[in-house]
């Protein structure tokens, strides 16, 4: 397993705890101390950040079947407070440095998909209830089994394709890939910057971000991720003040007219749970499609995240397990829920975690940390929210190649288990969602062992999982063959 950083600070092995918090997150034991946990609680914040503005722009810019739009501000507010409250409770009852917060793609799917057939409340009540059922197969111990079926080449694979992929969102991110408008007119699907040009200063911030990084990272700095994220956004703070400049996307790096911002709670509790069974001219059939979709989306999203993040940490065991998994994902099955009320979308956790341990995070004691700084954010959101993408999506390219580095453990020279981790890492980045890469390693994997003879050394659970990835993605003409509207 690669270690991100080699530093001075740790921990020599057997030394005892020093204190009842050390016992408790088990950092000594993990060789971590509390310097590195509050660097990586820090670094996780600042990399995911970001969701403060998006989640709110995504969810906020839809309509419902009846035209009406949530409030921005008090999005802000429910995306604040669902983060803060689960990363914490992640990192007290869970113990990884995985923190959580409004998904990505997820709540994509609630605002174009789910919102314009229903009203709000009907649709954040299918988010609460796909996290009810994600907990219900977590209970019955069915989503554990799954994860614990899996190969440890494919858990390895399923590593590498979320570094490929989270550096990918870095680069998008940071405008320093972007797609061609008229891609019907090209072979070539994305470009350098905007043009195929480095252009701007918002790139040069990035481009500058990437290289102090990786000299920190060579340098085996402490705290290099973190120092690299503020130095960055002090340099575009700067830069902005100089230029005014009007493309650095979702965040301006100027400092706010006021720090202190008073939180608005209106959204919470604003949910139908089965609302949506009886909106008229849904049909029962979509709604059920609906729901599946959301469970194997979060299902394997969250699958590939917690083994991706703990083996980067190097916390799983000889056998490939991940500790604490039952409470882990029951916890993740629990922010949905919370998600859902609070009309946040579904929370579930967080890629960009991988940040914290890239800075040295082991325990859930980083999670503290990041969790307190979302807290703050209720009230704090001018003054949080001025890292631009561009100073904090260098983490996420550093980040990517650390966990690329488990490439090495595969065994390239078996085709039963390169390919599958071919396509597991392939098809990550190249269609932008893990479950997607997760889903064509594991249809690969049935099928090259069947056509190999050995289809007795696939699980039973791998088997009835990639019978669902296949319904997955088949999903749009088992519609149409239901009718479903």
């Amino acid at each position: 397993m690669s270690e991100p950083q080699q530093v001075t600070d740790r921990p020599t092995a057997g030394q005892p705890p020093a204190h009842g918090v050390d016992r408790f997150f088990r950092i000594s034991e993990r060789g971590s101390t509390l310097g590195r946990e509050i660097r990586g609680g820090f670094a996780t914040f600042f990399t995911m950040a970001y969701i403060l503005v998006l989640n709110p722009i995504i969810l906020g810019s839809a309509k419902d079947k009846s035209g009406h739009q949530l409030d921005t501000v008090q999005l802000t507010t429910a995306t604040a407070l669902v983060a803060a409250v689960m990363t914490i409770i992640m990192g007290v009852a869970g113990n990884l440095p995985l923190a959580l917060a409004a998904g990505l793609g997820l709540n994509a799917v609630v605002a174009f998909q789910i919102a314009p057939l229903m009203s709000w409340d009907d649709a954040m009540g299918l988010i609460v209830l796909e996290g009810l059922l994600i907990c219900v197969l977590v209970v019955t111990g069915l989503r554990e089994a799954v994860m614990h079926a899996i190969p440890q080449p494919l858990k390895q694979a399923i590593s590498v394709g979320i570094g490929l992929f989270i550096a990918f969102i870095g680069f998008v991110d940071a405008g320093f890939v972007s797609r061609i408008p008229d891609a019907a007119n090209t072979t070539v699907p994305v470009q350098l910057g905007g043009s195929g040009t480095l252009a701007g200063w918002p790139l040069l911030v990035f481009c500058l971000g990437v290289l102090l990084t990786v000299a920190l990272l060579a340098r085996k700095v402490k705290g290099a991720i973190l120092i690299s994220i503020v130095t960055m956004t002090a340099v575009a703070i700067v830069i902005n003040s100089l230029a005014d400049i009007k493309s650095w996307g979702l965040t301006t790096p100027s400092w706010p007219d006021r720090i202190v911002d008073a939180p608005d709670f209106g959204l919470l509790g604003d949910f139908d749970l089965l609302g949506a069974f009886s909106a008229p001219g849904v049909g029962v059939v979509t709604v059920v499609l609906l729901v599946f979709t959301l469970i194997l989306s979060d299902f394997f999203d969250t699958m590939g995240t917690v083994v991706g993040i703990s083996a980067e940490a190097g916390l799983l065991d000889e056998d490939g397990k991940v500790p604490n998994l039952g409470r882990v994902l029951l916890i993740d099955g629990a922010a949905a829920v919370a998600g859902g009320a609070a009309s946040a979308s579904s929370a579930t956790s967080y890629i960009e975690s991988a940040a914290g341990v890239g800075e040295g995070a082991r325990t859930g004691f980083s999670n503290l940390v990041t969790g307190a700084l979302f807290g703050l954010a209720l009230f704090l959101t001018p003054l949080l929210t001025i890292v631009p993408l561009q100073a904090a999506a260098p983490a996420l390219v550093a980040v990517g190649f650390l966990m690329m580095t488990q490439v090495k453990h595969i065994d390239w020279d078996r085709y039963d288990i390169a390919i599958p981790a071919f396509l597991t890492i392939a098809v990550m980045p190249f269609t932008y969602s893990i479950t997607n890469g997760i889903g064509a390693g594991f249809l690969a994997y049935v099928v090259i062992k069947s056509v190999l003879g050995k289809a007795r050394e696939v699980h039973w659970l791998l088997w009835a999982t990639s019978a669902l990835f296949l319904v997955y993605f088949a999903i749009d003409p088992i519609e149409q063959l239901l009718g479903a509207k």
